[in-house]
């Protein structure tokens, strides 16, 4: 499944590039992206709505979220028309997509704990 919903080439080189950060780096993204969910849920304003959408575009993206990343460009696409049945809609996705990406994150970032403990341990 992770392979449907992350790039684990993206995974993988952000472990090589982020070393012992990497947890911090998957804290940081599932913390931000609790706040961004947020305001998608509560925003009336579309300025405010294609900007969160946008940064989690790209946030997503960068953390190999492939398909979060794609709700959020429509999102973003969608706010932008002012498509209101449209944003609620993908507003509801977004959520599905994160609740189903948040879990595969924290056994990403159990599965690198473990490892560079055991790597310690030599």
């Amino acid at each position: 499944m992770a392979d449907t919903h992350l790039d684990l080439e993206v995974l993988s080189a952000l472990r090589e590039v982020m070393e012992d950060e990497y947890p911090m780096l998957l804290d940081t993204f599932l913390a931000d992206s609790e706040v961004r969910l947020k305001l998608l849920r509560e925003s009336a304003d579309t300025a405010q709505l294609m900007d969160t959408a946008h940064s989690f575009k790209g946030s997503s993206s960068n953390m190999g979220a492939i398909r979060l990343a794609a709700l959020c460009h429509d999102l973003e696409r969608g706010a932008r028309r002012h498509s209101l049945a449209d944003i609620k809609k993908l507003v509801e996705e977004i959520d599905r997509e994160y609740a189903t990406v948040r879990p595969l994150y924290e056994a990403e970032r159990k599965r690198f704990l473990t490892a560079n403990s055991r790597l310690q341990r030599y």
